[in-house]
């Protein structure tokens, strides 16, 4: 273990806030619509951002699981449907992970899909960042440019500079201070019943599963090596981890988590480079949970949108640019990823990417313009 692997500095801060986006809007549907416990969401995150953090060494996104998460907001699931889900995604993902399975499903997937589920959540990031921006057009437009100018910064970096002008606004309209109620909350101790399991399986788990494994492991394992060359993380790493993280969280209160490509470039893009970012994170979390557990659902529905629409905006632009790694006999494969993913969902869009390559390698007459992985040259 190198100092160097963890650097707490401001640059570090700024990186732990680069993938709130995808955090706070979930969270809040979690704790209004669903009653998770603020309080063990949030500790449990904290704790699994630090570990992941310690065993990484470098800035690895913590978030929930995206399509389960909607799911349950949407129908309303209660408390021990959402653990039960979670923890059965998290056994999938030990048998992935022990079975070998996740290396062989990516081993066979081209870069040029890779690419393709690279530059889909790109855009999708950005069409959802400038939803955001437009609850505040003049806001939105600050954030940008503060984004724009001052993200290298060393002195004042741009997200946090964005957090501080957010809390500023709240306290300025005079909603701060009704919001915020001090406390002591421990997470709590849950439960769920083994046909839960397989419900939430059956509702929203399977599907994630597609999702998981083409966003959270096989695009974010690629992206690691773009960042970070000489530190490598295997599919089967991230498998494992994401498995021993949900068969532990939702006995204390925790949601479903996953890593997230779109995470790890939001932390990139605002400066994380080392460990110290999740440690960082983690803390904040933890003390969030714990002493404003009552308060935290308000708190986070009272930031700007639009602050936050700007951050993903810019965010889904920097992983459009993955395509310029793309060689031009590539380019079909991913626009078919690309295409499939936008008009249906990027489980599908992968899928669908990875079988037509592998028919047309088979059988086409020209495998040339097909392209293979990327780390394989």
């Amino acid at each position: 273990m190198r100092l160097r692997d963890f650097e707490f500095n401001l640059h570090e801060l700024a990186g732990s806030m680069g993938d709130f986006g995808t955090l706070l809007p979930l969270a809040i549907g979690y704790f209004v619509i669903n009653g998770l416990s603020p309080a063990g969401l949030l500790v449990m995150m904290g704790l699994a951002n630090i570990v992941t953090g310690v065993v990484y060494r470098l800035p690895m996104p913590i978030e929930p699981k995206k399509v389960l998460a909607v799911v349950a907001i949407s129908q309303r699931w209660s408390p021990s449907l959402i653990y039960a889900a979670g923890f059965g995604s998290g056994l999938i993902w030990l048998v992935l992970a022990f079975t070998g399975l996740i290396q062989k499903i990516a081993a066979i997937t081209p870069g040029s899909v890779v690419r393709g589920i690279q530059v889909a959540l790109g855009i999708l990031l950005a069409i959802e960042g400038f939803k955001m921006v437009s609850t505040g057009w003049i806001l939105g437009a600050v954030s940008i440019i503060i984004v724009i100018l001052l993200r290298k910064s060393r002195y004042a970096p741009a997200a946090i500079l964005l957090m501080v002008l957010g809390i500023a606004i709240v306290g300025f309209r005079g909603e701060l201070s009704g919001a915020i109620k001090l406390g002591f909350t421990l997470p709590p101790l849950t439960i769920f019943s083994l046909p839960e399991i397989w419900q939430g399986l059956v509702l929203a788990g399977f599907a994630q599963v597609a999702l998981t494994a083409t966003n959270a492991v096989i695009a974010t394992s690629a992206l690691i090596k773009e960042y970070w060359p000489d530190k490598p993380v295997p599919e089967k790493k991230l498998a494992l981890n994401m498995g021993i993280m949900n068969v532990v969280v939702p006995f204390f209160g925790g949601m479903p988590m996953c890593h997230g490509a779109g995470g790890l470039a939001g932390q990139y893009y605002f400066g994380a480079r080392t460990g110290g970012t999740n440690i960082i994170e983690g803390v904040i979390e933890i003390s969030l949970g714990l002493f404003l557990a009552s308060s935290i659902a308000r708190l986070f529905s009272l930031f700007p949108q639009s602050i936050i629409g700007a951050m993903l905006l810019l965010v889904g632009i920097e992983l459009t640019k993955f395509m310029r790694n793309i060689r031009l006999r590539e380019t079909p494969i991913l626009a078919l990823t690309v295409g499939v993913s936008l008009l249906a969902n990027m489980a599908l869009g992968f899928i669908v990417a990875v079988g037509v390559y592998h028919i047309l390698r088979k059988w086409g007459k020209d495998k040339r313009y097909l392209g293979w992985m990327v780390r394989r040259g």
